[in-house]
């Protein structure tokens, strides 16, 4: 079955369509003809849903993660087969400064959206979007399935809480659940400036130093998003396989970097004079993180298809035009 024709037609929930991964989740399933539906909570106007007319396409149900019926209705109205939950407070110092916020979308959204899936009839495949925080701070790298969910920051501890909710509805009442843990997402489209690589860039525009909140030696797997949705539809297709179905994977591009090496490398390819000014500010982050996609890779036939300076170029003239108008 090619895949066009798996997507065609099916009807699919999108939670968080408006954020980086959502947007590009909803485009690619638009392109393969599928019937999507999205929960949204915030209409972020400038956000690639809304500038490429992706709400002009789509289902729209205004709604929150908190709200379980609204999360039932729309299950059982639109007919979902397919759920794509990737709707989250994403943001760590987000999270930080609002703990209990960050719970209630990451942790109660997650159950909500599982317990309306569990009365529906109809859903038969649902991606939980977890990530390599859940895993928390470990002394052994790169992660791997099998490492234990031990986050300790307010944001991780609710990824490692929705991941293992997830696990246990499966193993309980045996939903058609699949988990992914994926690396920092970065490309197009991405609004949340506090990010390393959308900061970076648009400072570079306005002609400002970037600035790194650490000391620049944080490393992390930085994940191109058009990698990540192929990852998400690549192991949905999969799931009525029992080595796939209730397992977690990991995506990635299998490569760590620095954050000052990330920096720099945006800057030349920019390309720019600036120096980064190092802060040397951040509180409550995980130093050190890397993940090991094998499993994806052997069981699932998934590799990235881009590198990391093929997601940079993309990615830096896609915001050079978006700040020419939004800047």
């Amino acid at each position: 079955m090619e895949v066009n024709d798996f997507w065609r037609g099916r009807n699919v929930l999108v939670t968080g369509g408006t954020g980086l991964l959502g947007s590009e989740m909803v485009a690619n399933l638009l392109r393969m003809r599928a019937n999507v539906v999205v929960l949204l909570r915030d209409g972020v106007h400038n956000s690639r849903y809304f500038l490429e007319g992706m709400d002009k396409k789509t289902t729209v149900v205004r709604g929150d993660l908190t709200d379980f019926r609204q999360i039932e209705r729309t299950l059982n109205e639109y007919e979902v087969d397919t759920v794509f939950h990737v709707g989250a407070q994403t943001i760590v110092q987000t999270a930080n400064r609002s703990p209990l916020s960050t719970f209630e979308s990451n942790i109660q959204g997650t159950w909500n959206l599982l317990e309306a899936c569990r009365l529906s009839r109809l859903v038969t495949r649902i991606v939980v979007a977890s990530s390599d925080k859940a895993y928390g701070s470990q002394k052994i790298l790169p992660y791997t399935e099998e490492t234990p969910l031990q986050g300790e920051h307010p944001y991780d501890v609710s990824k490692s809480c929705a991941d293992l909710i997830s696990l246990a509805y499966h193993k309980t009442y045996g939903l058609p659940v699949s988990i992914t843990r994926c690396g920092n997402f970065y490309g197009p489209g991405d609004l949340n400036w506090n990010r390393i690589v959308p900061d970076t860039i648009r400072s570079l525009y306005l002609g400002k130093r970037p600035l790194i909140r650490s000391d620049g030696t944080m490393t992390r797997d930085y994940f191109f998003i058009s990698d990540g949705a192929h990852a998400y539809l690549t192991l949905a297709r999969q799931m009525d396989r029992p080595d796939v179905k209730g397992h977690a994977f990991n995506f990635s591009s299998d490569r760590p970097y620095s954050v000052l090496e990330l920096v720099r490398k945006i800057i030349q390819m920019y390309p720019s004079t600036l120096e980064p000014e190092i802060l040397n500010q951040a509180k409550g982050e995980i130093s050190h993180q890397s993940l090991s996609s094998e499993r994806a890779r052997t069981r699932l036939g998934w590799q990235p298809r881009y590198t990391l300076d093929q997601g940079l170029r993309i990615t830096i003239d896609w915001y050079k035009e978006f700040l020419k108008t939004h800047g």
